[in-house]
């Protein structure tokens, strides 16, 4: 019934008024019951309830004491507070208030006394903006042109977030105050006015002597330059000028004091012809129309002593101008000399262009004339190829069937002094087939489209053929001839490579007399080096630059030691293929050949590559073998060969003519061995097709031919046929026969 949190007066009136209503019912009821009993029940039970009532508004009395103890401590409290605040107000040097919602709130007496007309406004409750509106209004204010210096904004107009503004006023007595108004986190506003007329005072001071000071500065800047300087005022009147302006224009001291107009200044320079003006009128007014639209206006004049002057006139930010005055008669003499110079230089340079231009069309003449002696010599150069393959194809033709009579004469002929005639005969083919290899391996490697068939093959079983094909000629010169075996696979030109091998060992066995030559190879990171050493007659230095040209043999080499083109082959080849080649030798002592090649992953070889050589069989060739060749004798040769091996031949002249046997016969040949270039077009790849076609078969096939491109190996490994170069070794040619056939059968 009463809450504890009502102020004690009002729990101790809602106490009294409860007290009140018990006793009256305790009245009432004695009036009712009539009965003791009942008064006595009634007595007792109003007593208790009175004990209640009376211990609740003991503790009501008590709470309500301390209370009442508490305000007055805060209220003591508060009068020290406001004491103290009306201290600090009254000891600050500025003006101080504090703003409310509901008004001014409290104020010192210098911010009361600052402004005497509207101290009568300024009392409790008056607004913030009415201060400020008040102020503004004042006539104790300095007003500039546009206002009151530095105009106060409420507060509330600030920018969002801005919680501070600031203002200086200046007084009418040359004082100056610094309004501050702050707003508090509470909402309430404080303004603050300090005196600044001391810093305003000194500040000016200052301002006036730096101005003095730069005025001092810049009078002695414009003393020492080399340029006539002089400044004037709107109205034309000068303000500072240097003693130079005066001795470049020849004007006296008396019309440069201060104050001196600038028209009489160019009356007296126009009067008295200091300047050649070479006719023209004034042009004194045109210049200050310019000026004033704020143009720069330049002209240049010559003294009569002829002296250039530079005059140049620039407008000030005031209104005024500034002439300034510049001796150019140096640079206008330079300017002068260089344009001559100039003319001189642009005659010379247009004789040069001529002279250049003449030389230009003989030098396109001759380079005309290079140019088709460039084409001339391709094309001797392309003509020589070309004759040196043909030629190359042709005289192999006739050697090729001479080697094929010399084996059967070998064979047949068994007197002493005939074998060793048929011997030398053999050794003079053999030369004359090896310079022939020679000028057609060079013309190869020499055309522009030279081509390579670069595989990867198993060089220990092509260094062994190799050792096989050496062997005789390391035991007639009585040479101990060793080849290291290698199980190594590598990257390259199968036939190149194996050449340049050869020419190596050929070279060593051919400039060593005694002792031996030995081939191994060595491993080099991913690459193998093939080395050839020797116990020869060794090449000095000089020689090791030279012996990779043709026709070139080391010093002290015999007339018989060959023809001076293998290291040439070498050379050529192996740049081709990007195969390092090197050389250490001593004279006396011996030389080391290298090649270095990639290795290769072990694999099958291609199907274009011929089988390891193998020895000459014994057996009889019961095949029937298909041969054609164009050429009569090698044909013929061939055919002898073939049947003395105890096979039965088909020779035919052309593709027509094989085709007729095949069909007259009935059946298809075992194998057919055919030469690549043929009469009038044809050629053994049609021979192939039109057989095959014919018996309706792959019947094996072996082109014998000079031509070594690329691009016939590429047909064979398509249409599954070997190549046999020309001149044939018969030991090959029997093992390629024996193995074409032997896959057939398989």
């Amino acid at each position: 019934m009463i809450n504890p949190d009502e102020p004690y007066e009002i729990q101790l009136a809602k106490q009294a008024k409860i007290i009140e209503a018990l006793i009256n019912r305790a009245e009432r009821g004695h009036e009712v019951g009539g009965s003791a009993y009942s008064l006595f029940e009634s007595a007792i039970a109003l007593q208790a309830e009175v004990w209640e009532k009376t211990k609740d508004l003991e503790k009501a009395l008590d709470t309500l004491g301390r209370a009442s103890s508490e305000l007055e401590i805060a209220h003591q409290a508060q009068e020290r507070t406001q004491r103290n605040l009306a201290d600090a107000m009254v000891a600050m040097e500025g003006g101080f208030a504090l703003f409310s919602e509901d008004g001014l709130q409290v104020c010192n007496a210098q911010f009361r006394h600052l402004l005497p007309d509207i101290e009568p406004l300024v009392k409790p409750g008056l607004a913030f903006d009415d201060y400020l509106a008040a102020v503004n209004a004042s006539k104790f204010l300095n007003r500039n042109e546009s206002g009151v210096t530095g105009r106060p904004q409420p507060v509330k107009e600030q920018r969002s977030g801005q919680r501070f503004s600031s203002f200086v006023m200046e007084l009418r007595n040359d004082r100056w105050f610094q309004i501050s108004c702050r707003q508090t986190s509470s909402g309430n506003i404080t303004v603050l006015q300090t005196e600044i007329t001391d810093i305003v005072r000194e500040n000016r001071r200052e301002k006036n002597r730096l101005i003095d000071q730069q005025a001092h500065f810049l009078q002695a800047a414009f003393d020492h330059m080399s340029l006539g300087i002089c400044t004037f005022s709107a109205r034309g009147e000068l303000r500072v000028r240097n003693e130079r302006f005066g001795e470049l224009l020849g004007v006296p001291l008396l019309l440069l004091k201060k104050g001196s107009l600038f028209q009489r200044i160019v009356e007296h320079v126009e009067r008295h012809e200091i300047l050649d003006r070479k006719g023209r009128r004034s042009e004194f007014a045109g210049w200050l129309k310019s000026t004033r639209r704020g143009e720069t206006v330049q002209e240049r004049f010559r003294r009569r002593d002829g002296m250039s002057l530079d005059i140049r006139i620039h407008s000030l930010p005031d209104d005024g101008f500034i002439v300034s005055v510049m001796d150019v008669t140096m640079e206008t003499q330079a300017a002068a000399l260089l344009e001559q110079r100039v003319q001189e230089r642009t005659a010379e340079l247009i004789e040069a262009n001529r002279l250049l231009k003449i030389h230009s069309d003989e030098q396109a003449k001759i380079e005309g004339a290079l140019r088709q002696a460039k084409e001339a010599a391709e094309a001797a150069h392309t003509s020589k190829t070309r004759f040196l393959a043909a030629a190359s194809h042709d005289l192999l033709q006739p050697i090729n069937a001479a080697k094929l009579y010399l084996s059967m004469l070998t064979e047949t002929v068994g007197q002493p002094g005939v074998q060793d005639v048929v011997s030398r005969l053999n050794r003079s083919f053999a030369s004359t087939e090896s310079l022939l290899q020679a000028l057609l391996d060079i013309s190869r490697l020499d055309s522009s489209g030279a081509e390579f068939n670069v595989t990867s093959f198993d060089f220990g079983s092509a260094l062994q053929g190799l050792a096989e094909d050496l062997a005789p000629l390391a035991t007639e010169k009585r040479i101990d001839l060793r080849i290291v075996p290698s199980t190594r696979w590598v990257t390259s030109d199968q036939r190149y490579l194996m050449r340049c091998i050869q020419n190596l060992v050929v070279n060593a066995i051919q400039y060593t007399e005694r002792g031996r030559v030995l081939v191994g190879c060595r491993l080099s990171g991913d690459r193998l080096r093939i080395e050839v050493w020797d116990t020869g007659i060794g090449i000095s230095e000089e020689d090791q630059t030279r012996i990779f040209n043709e026709f070139t043999r080391a010093g002290g080499a015999g007339k018989g030691t060959g023809m001076g083109l293998g290291l040439s082959i070498v050379e050529r080849a192996c740049r081709h293929l990007d195969h390092p080649v090197r050389l250490v030798s001593q004279p006396g002592r011996g030389s080391v050949f290298s090649i270095e090649v990639p290795l290769a992953v072990p694999g099958r070889a291609s199907a274009c590559e011929n089988p390891v050589t193998e020895p000459m069989l014994d057996g009889s060739l019961d095949l029937i073998v298909m041969v054609v060749e164009n050429d009569a004798d090698e044909l013929h040769a061939m055919t002898q060969i073939l049947e003395s091996w105890g096979a039965s031949v088909l020779a035919a002249a052309s593709t027509a003519d094989a085709a007729g046997l095949t069909q007259e016969i009935g059946t298809a040949p075992d194998i057919l061995l055919a030469d690549y270039q043929l009469d009038d077009g044809d050629n053994g790849i049609e021979t192939i097709l039109t057989l095959r076609a014919l018996a309706g078969v792959e019947i094996p096939a072996v082109i014998i031919t000079a031509n070594r491109q690329r691009e016939l190996l590429r047909l064979g490994n398509e249409m599954s046929f070997a190549v046999l170069a020309k001149p044939v070794q018969l030991v090959r040619l029997r093992a390629l026969i024996d193995w074409k056939t032997r896959a057939r059968v398989a």
